[in-house]
């Protein structure tokens, strides 16, 4: 088995685990609430029953039908529209974001016939949105996290040149450094928890929310599960309900956004503690000497080398430093392999999408280093930018169809 269908069922195999171990927790933490909720409900039923003398499979059919109801928007206390201008667009921001909280669902055949259209290009464009959020916030920390390398340097009393600058006496004090990937992560960390606290306090005092129900919405519909018994702005009235509106909006919106930028840092993460458990149960450390097999720096992820046609070559330490002018020039490199650029003729292959999924991580650590080191960042023609993983062989694709036009 080699190391890639090695990693697929350890993951699988992880994953299992993590279901079980889950539903087993949730169980144990939530059926006996739902077995005493039974209980009450059945013993309310049966006392109202008695006291006014209702038959009871009269009340049973009155239910099922506030039931109905109740999809479609119906409550006993007094709710906003469902479906006027300002909910419809609730809706569908819903939607698009793939949060669906379910509370407002198409109930004609025409609008569920439109769902289906408008939620495919609507989703797709908004996942596309979301990547290129998660490269610009990429470029944004790099910047940060040089500038904060450099002014530790210079407070340590140590020269730092760019490096773009040829220095033939200096040795540039930046060149063996690189952002670290647990860095990024924590700090989209801290952002998601800052937003969510801010966000549970505007909805712990408009909703009337206990705080930690309100940081359970957050979570919720940040990370688009969106189960929908609890949702925001649903109320007819409010305290300045434009402002809350928008507020809620606004905090959704970058909540979504740096949630889904953790998530993928993070699965970056669990990919590269994968690779290095598997490391462990496939290679020993003295006798393996496969390329792609090598032990990762500790807190920072490396980029595997890659083969450049049309780049420049650095000797260092007896190790090659390879320079590409293009993601698309260079191809791609997985576990040692290199696969070159392709003709324009050819269509993007299975082979080509597992292959940019397989060097994503040693991509953001690129897109990391060269922002740090103020690399020049290739804007195509199409106006798409490299991007990482399965976009960013999708983007190429569509960067050398632009050309050969």
């Amino acid at each position: 088995m080699n190391e890639d269908n090695a990693r697929f069922c350890l993951l699988a195999g992880l994953i299992l685990l993590y279901l079980l171990c889950g539903a087993a927790i949730f169980s144990a933490l939530e059926h006996p609430f739902e077995l005493r909720a039974r209980r009450l409900w059945k013993q309310q039923l049966d006392n109202f029953t008695q006291r006014y003398r209702v038959n009871l499979g009269a009340l049973h059919t009155l239910l099922r039908q506030y039931e109905e109801a109740n999809g479609a928007g119906i409550r006993v206390d007094a709710l906003r529209p469902r479906w006027d201008f300002s909910g419809a667009f609730y809706f569908v921001g819903t939607v698009v974001s793939t949060i669906g909280f379910g509370m407002t669902t198409p109930a004609t055949i025409a609008g569920k016939i439109f769902l289906i259209f408008y939620g495919l290009i609507g989703c797709a464009a908004t996942i596309l949105f979301f990547n290129l959020f998660l490269e610009r916030i990429i470029t944004m920390l790099a910047y940060i996290m040089r500038w904060c390398h450099e002014r530790r340097l210079r407070c340590a009393g140590v020269g730092v040149v760019s490096s773009r600058e040829e220095s033939s006496g200096e040795e540039d004090s930046l060149e063996g450094w690189k952002p670290s990937v647990y860095y990024v992560m924590l700090i989209l960390g801290v952002a998601s928890v800052v937003i969510a606290c801010s966000a549970s306090t505007l909805y712990s005092s408009m909703e009337n929310w206990s705080y930690v129900d309100s940081l359970y919405f957050c979570f919720v519909a940040f990370s688009t599960i969106g189960f929908g018994d609890l949702v925001s702005s649903q109320r007819q009235q409010y305290e300045s309900q434009e402002a809350y509106r928008l507020g809620n909006c606004l905090f959704i919106l970058m909540g979504v956004c740096c949630i889904y930028s953790l998530f993928n840092v993070i699965s970056i993460i669990i990919k590269q503690t994968l690779t290095w458990i598997v490391g462990k149960l496939v290679c020993t450390p003295c006798s393996c000497s496969r390329p792609g097999c090598r032990r990762l720096k500790r807190n920072t992820v490396q980029p595997m080398a890659s083969h450049c046609p049309a780049g420049r070559h650095r000797y260092r330490d007896g190790s090659v430093e390879t320079v590409c002018d293009s993601e698309t020039d260079a191809g791609a490199v997985a576990d040692g392999v290199y696969v070159g650029r392709r003709l324009s003729g050819e269509m993007i292959s299975v082979n080509e999408f597992m292959v940019s999924n397989k060097v994503s991580l040693a991509l953001l650590q690129k897109q990391l280093s060269e922002t740090a080191h103020q690399g020049p960042r290739q804007c195509y023609q199409n106006g798409f930018s490299g991007g990482v993983g399965a976009l960013a062989i999708m983007n190429n694709r569509l960067q050398e169809t632009s050309v050969d036009r």
